[in-house]
């Protein structure tokens, strides 16, 4: 039986799980970056060591997208999704127990190759999942999951680390994520087959084939432009922490609740902006939200107190997460069903191994220069790459990212 066959309310069930599953999969994977105070305290790390710690997840994290995606495209999502849930449990059990600086980035990297399951799996089962003209919707309620993590992990994990140290937070949160991912595993295999989701398989769509062929440098475009401004965001935020404690010095817990805000944003700009991508266009709206990134990051970077830093942190994750609904919701559409997961794949390794790769290198300005330089460095870059971005788009006319809109499973707002 065909998803798109079914009865209304069961995509809106595949959704939920899957929005469920972002949420399990990310509550370790967001411990990193909050805990790294306690790690660079507990090894006595410098600034490039302690971008190391994130370089080793992220870079490994990027490189498990692209083996995953083409497995997913082949074999279906649901043991990659157990990969990415319960294998990341395993692994953060073992960050947990690691007792040296090697140990940690050791099971840092396989924490992030076990991760790179899930993303490319998700996306495309809420393609089958959802018509297109509501697929925006679906991508920000799916990140919603995400961004909740994100959201309660700092929180979380800094207040079991007060207690408990770094390593109880790892150990203690991974325990459940382990037994929930199994249930996800087998609860999902009920309701999607676990066949190939590609040409020959009993998902086809036609029309989206034909757009995939037709797109393939517009592809390119899209997921260069938006891995850049994801990659810089992203290494910047892996800082921030630090940032909020050595210069605004603010406490470790202050310090959270900053991340907190930022990932707090995915849990109504990601819907929103899904809304506004249904409405107007995905690439309208990414050309809006692309604007500020660059700005924003120079304003962390001069930001003079902890009030400023907060304001700017929750309107940098607004950007963040609407940026990444509507690149999804657009990819999907632009891409045939054989090969979304493999191009989503690729998206998602251009962005973290962006991030993985500046993560070091803006952790060495830092030591070098100070945060406020580094930041303002990875702004102005930021605001390099849009101008390129804005250029781009010129080039290839609006109207040609504009997508069809058809009736759809969710309700209209």
């Amino acid at each position: 039986m065909e998803i798109n066959s079914l009865k209304p309310t069961r995509p809106l069930v595949i959704i939920l799980l899957i929005t469920a599953a972002h949420y399990f999969h990310h509550q370790l994977t967001a411990l990193v970056v909050p805990l790294l105070p306690f790690m660079r305290d507990g090894f006595s790390l410098t600034y490039t060591q302690a971008g190391g710690l994130v370089s080793a997840f992220a870079l490994s994290y990027g490189i498990g997208q692209l083996p995953a995606g083409w497995l997913a495209d082949r074999i279906g999502p649901r043991y990659l999704l157990l990969a990415g849930i319960t294998g990341v449990a395993v692994a953060g059990i073992m960050v947990g127990l690691s007792r040296s600086y090697p140990a940690l980035i050791l099971f840092l990297v396989v924490m992030g190759i076990m991760g790179g399951g899930y993303h490319p799996s998700a996306t495309p089962i809420i393609s089958m999942a959802v018509p297109a003209a509501q697929r925006g919707r679906a991508v920000g309620v799916h990140l919603m999951g995400g961004s909740a993590s994100h959201l309660v992990a700092p929180l979380l994990g800094v207040a079991i680390a007060g207690v408990l140290g770094w390593r109880g937070a790892f150990l203690l949160v991974a325990g459940p994520i382990l037994v929930l991912g199994l249930v996800v595993f087998f609860v999902f295999g009920r309701l999607v087959p676990s066949h190939r989701v590609g040409a020959g398989s009993r998902f086809p769509a036609p029309e989206e084939t034909a757009r995939g062929r037709a797109f393939s440098g517009r592809i390119a475009l899209v997921v260069a432009m938006t891995s850049v401004i994801g990659a810089f965001i992203a290494s910047v935020l892996a800082f921030v922490p630090l940032f909020l404690v050595d210069v605004l010095l603010l406490s470790e817990a202050h310090a959270a609740f900053g991340l907190a805000l930022f990932f707090s944003a995915g849990l109504w700009a990601a819907p929103l902006g899904g809304l506004a991508a249904d409405r107007f266009g995905p690439m309208v709206v990414f050309a809006l939200v692309a604007l500020v990134a660059g700005p924003l990051i120079l304003a962390l970077a001069v930001s003079a107190n902890p009030m400023t830093a907060m304001i700017v942190l929750l309107v940098l994750g607004a950007v963040m997460f609407v940026r990444m609904t509507v690149s999804e919701s657009w990819l999907v559409d632009a891409v045939s069903p054989s090969r979304r997961s493999t191009v989503l794949g690729v998206y998602f390794f251009a962005g973290m191994e962006g991030s993985g790769i500046i993560t070091p290198i803006l952790g060495n300005l830092i030591d070098r220069f100070g945060f406020r330089v580094a930041f303002g460095l990875a702004g102005g870059i930021t605001l390099v790459a849009l101008v390129v971005l804005a250029l781009a788009g010129a080039w290839f006319g609006r109207g040609a990212f504009l997508r069809s809109r058809r009736p759809g499973i969710l309700p209209n707002q």
